[in-house]
């Protein structure tokens, strides 16, 4: 699935093609995605302004002169095609895009057309108010998002712990650090590639207890302060190279997001530790059904 700087990459790249333009005509090939698309779906967008587009967690949102928001998830294997007039043609994902997946078509006043191409169709679309956007389902509980200013060694720390009613400190949470770092109500857009580069960064193995981020009075530890700046630059990194997984939408040449060649022990089981003076090998083990990559020598 895609994960944050993914995500960053294709708002990056839909926003010069659909940014003050109006929608003109709207094709809905099917009901429903994941979730049936809401009521009025095409008739609420045809002819509304694009104001401008943002991220959160790993949501696209486009912003609409009508107050609303349209929210965009990619799902599993989402995609779009930019077939453009100024900006160029554009693709994300595989080059082989089969068209009877292209579940929606965006008509553009500049002339462009946007295609959303989902073979699997797990990524949906919605619409919002815009003043209700933040009390919507999918973002009501969401955690901080990791390079915004509310993130901070502070909040990791706070939510490692538990407290009773009174706002006293009962007990530190025994949760995997990894497990922990994944849940969207902590800090909002992490995945699994990303939480493993930064744990490894820090040099903290992704069954450590979460506890190790709070003193017992629940102040951030160092540990807490290091990994808060592991995570900001190993998603600053991943936005830089254009993300992971997915190809570089901000290329009209399809070429690949580069970070993937940066994986520091992501997918490298049984390939040598590349830290000074490591002479470990990375390991492969399984956390709630997802592989965690680490180095037993390095993170201890």
């Amino acid at each position: 699935m895609p994960e944050l700087p993914e995500v960053e990459t294709v708002m990056r790249g839909l926003s010069p093609h659909m940014t003050g333009e109006k929608l003109v005509k709207i094709e809905q090939n099917r009901e429903n995605l994941r979730f049936p698309f809401p009521k009025d779906f095409v008739k609420r967008l045809t002819g509304v302004k694009v104001e401008y587009l943002s991220r959160r967690a790993k949501y696209v949102l486009v912003h609409l002169s009508s107050k609303e928001v349209l929210i965009m998830h990619l799902g599993m294997s989402g995609k779009f095609t930019v077939a453009g007039n100024a900006n160029g043609d554009v693709s994300l994902g595989e080059n082989n895009v089969n068209p009877k997946h292209d579940h929606i078509v965006f008509h553009l006043s500049n002339g462009d057309v946007i295609r959303y191409n989902d073979p699997r169709r797990f990524g949906y679309m919605d619409l919002v108010e815009e003043a209700k956007l933040q009390s919507h389902k999918s973002f009501a509980d969401l955690g901080p998002e990791p390079l915004g200013n509310e993130f901070s060694e502070v909040i990791l720390a706070e939510k490692a712990v538990i407290k009773d009613k009174s706002g006293k400190i009962k007990q530190a949470k025994k949760t995997p650090i990894k497990s922990y770092l994944l849940d969207q109500n902590v800090v909002a857009g992490l995945g699994n590639i990303y939480v493993l580069e930064a744990l490894y960064k820090v040099k903290i193995n992704p069954r450590q207890p979460v506890s190790i981020l709070a003193t017992k009075s629940g102040k951030p530890t160092k540990k807490a302060t290091e990994l808060t700046k592991a995570i900001r630059q190993v998603l600053e990194d991943a936005i830089k190279a254009g993300g992971s997984t997915l190809k570089d939408y901000a290329k009209a040449d399809g070429s690949l997001g580069y970070f993937q060649h940066s994986f520091q022990v992501y997918g490298r089981e049984g390939e040598p530790c590349l830290a000074k003076n490591c002479k470990g090998t990375i390991e492969r083990m399984v956390q709630s059904g997802r592989s965690s990559f680490f180095c037993p020598n390095c993170q201890k």
